[in-house]
């Protein structure tokens, strides 16, 4: 039968597991289009990124 060699104490436990809770996403307003968006990502639907045209846009939905 395992047996663990010391006993890990539930403050040590819960400092091991804090890095596993779930982060909120941070979306930001477009300054273009006024939709939001995740930052420093190519916004798909106009395919600009800073102020500039990086893709083409996709077709209307």
């Amino acid at each position: 039968m395992a047996v663990p060699k010391s006993k890990i104490s539930p403050s040590r436990r819960g400092m091991r597991r804090s890095h596993d809770a779930l982060k909120t996403v941070n979306y930001q307003e477009d300054s273009h289009t006024g939709e939001f968006k995740l930052r420093h990502h190519i916004d798909l639907k106009t395919g600009m990124y800073r102020g500039k045209q990086i893709l083409e846009p996709k077709g209307d939905y």
